[in-house]
């Protein structure tokens, strides 16, 4: 793996990149008494849901008080690097159910999702699209418990009982989402979905300081809102239309400023780089790559195919091994160190070591469901770029030789947390072999010589606890070890002569 090279490469790294703060907590729009708090696993991306973000927006008033809200921050900060590292984050480029999960397990036989994973979709439904004045509306009432409901027939059926009474928003994204088998279909449920959710929201938008009652429907519809506009550029991208997609993403970025917590971005990077625009990626990096934001294998690593991009197509080892590194070789490789810091799982997908599987619909930052996620979607984009993928096969090991310990201390970011490998082997699924964190692999010498050391140890105590019976055991161990030889020695002398015999003992 250009080892001389490497390890010049590693030599002439700089270390002054700040920490990044990889903690802060990501905000949905509502909380909703369905929600469970996983104590196995920390808490999940639904139940980091925090009202404080949005209901400034949205006019709202946090009713805790301040005492409950510095508590909550002090705890936060306290199980900052133990818990919120483990949480479990929605994929932003998530399939659809209907038109690509279910056609792969049409094809395969394989069932490509967990039920720990469709679970915390079924939090996510239930969290976006309801609310507690849902019964005053009949087709919302019945899409509340289509939402509860575990059986895909019995969540469809549902749906289109709904829109017997009327347009009703959620129930043409649930439509969308598990009946549409093409991606074709979802648009044109998702096309309807936009005509009732915008009607919903200007209505709920006018009455929403008239009570709790009516900020949480405008709460819900802003959610449906978003959620099917979202869904309709990804659409638009799916079907090849990338620079309607585009404008669709920056829309709604501009129009709901301050929902960045539900990484709009990530899809908006995506879609720049398939159109090759870098100029408008470093653009969002820059806004997003911040260090008061939570990161992302999406973030560090287009950061660092940006900067690759500008050295890989005349980059060499033996090169750089003898004549040192360009500062624009450096900062290309610091980003690749950093980025694989971050996710070290990402790198063997890339590099086509390992073999990918479709994405969760949930994701562990840091953990193989999240390099999994982003290499689905991102490996074109690393082979587009002439070199970058020798660059980074040639580089991304020197990572582990910067951070030795990388369990118990980090470099750029917090250490490693050790509860990725448990979580993602319930994201998924069984015939996956989950990516554990690469372990420093010692040399051959050091653990053949450890081993002699300890077994000449352990002869030594019990030779020294047990004379007479370790005497009688050498003895058989010698006899049994020499039979073979003294066996060919006996048909040595039966055969030759005994003079001859004689003659070749003197010698």
């Amino acid at each position: 793996m250009a080892e001389n090279g490497t390890g010049i490469l590693i030599e002439q790294l700089k270390s002054s990149i700040a920490c990044d703060n990889l903690t802060t907590g990501e905000s949905l729009l509502c909380q909703h008494p369905f929600l469970t708090t996983s104590k196995k696993y920390g808490t999940s991306f639904i139940e980091q849901v925090s009202v404080s973000h949005l209901r400034p927006l949205l006019g709202g008033v946090d009713n805790s008080s301040p005492t409950n809200s510095n508590s909550s921050n002090s705890d936060a900060d306290s199980n900052r690097q133990s818990v919120s590292e483990c949480k479990v984050w929605r994929n932003p480029l998530n399939l659809f159910r209907g038109a690509e999960y279910n056609r792969y397990t049409w094809v395969t036989g394989r069932e490509p999702l967990t039920y720990y994973d469709m679970n915390l979709s079924a939090q996510d439904h239930q969290t976006f699209f309801t609310c507690d004045s849902d019964h005053l509306r009949p087709a919302d009432a019945i899409m509340q418990k289509a939402w509860r409901e575990r059986n895909p027939q019995a969540r469809i059926s549902a749906a289109h009982e709904a829109l017997e009474l009327e347009d009703c928003a959620t129930a043409y994204i649930l439509l969308a989402e598990e009946e549409a088998t093409t991606i074709v279909e979802a648009e044109k449920l998702f096309k309807q979905a936009v005509k009732a959710g915008e009607g919903c929201y200007r209505r709920s938008q006018q009455l929403q300081h008239h009570g709790a009652q009516y900020e949480a429907q405008h709460r819900r519809d802003t959610n449906v809102l978003v959620y099917i506009k979202r869904r309709l550029a990804m659409c638009s991208r799916k079907l090849g239309r990338t620079r309607e997609a585009v404008k669709m993403m920056r829309d709604l970025m501009k129009e709901f400023p301050l929902l960045s917590m539900f990484n709009i971005h990530e899809n908006l990077l995506e879609s720049l780089l398939e159109l090759q625009n870098y100029a408008d990626v470093q653009a969002v990096l820059a806004k997003y790559d911040d260090i008061s934001l939570p990161k992302s294998a999406t973030i560090c690593y287009t950061a660092a195919l940006l900067k690759a991009r500008a050295v890989s197509d005349k980059f060499s080892p033996e090169a750089a091994s003898r004549r040192g590194l360009s500062t624009a070789e450096m900062n290309a490789v610091e980003a690749i160190h950093r980025a694989v810091e971050f996710n070290p799982h990402v790198p063997k997908y890339l590099l086509e070591m390992k073999s990918l599987i479709l994405p969760p619909e949930h994701i562990l930052k840091r953990g193989d469901s999240e390099a999994i996620a982003y290499a689905f979607f991102h490996l074109q984009h690393w082979k587009r770029v002439e070199g970058a993928l020798n660059l980074l096969h040639c580089t991304w090991e020197g990572t582990f030789r910067m951070i030795p310990y990388p369990l118990e201390k980090g470099h750029l970011f917090y250490p490693y947390p050790i509860c990725t490998e448990t979580a993602d082997r319930e994201l998924l699924p069984m015939f996956h072999e989950v990516s554990v964190y690469p372990k420093k692999e010692l040399p051959f010498f050091i653990l053949f010589t450890a081993g002699l050391c300890s077994f000449t140890a352990m002869l030594a105590l019990l030779t020294h606890q047990f004379p007479e019976l370790m005497g009688v055991f050498a003895k058989a161990f010698l006899s049994t070890l020499f039979a073979p030889l003294n066996f060919i020695m006996e048909k040595v002398e039966s055969i030759l002569p005994s003079s001859l015999w004689h003659q070749l003992t003197r010698i």
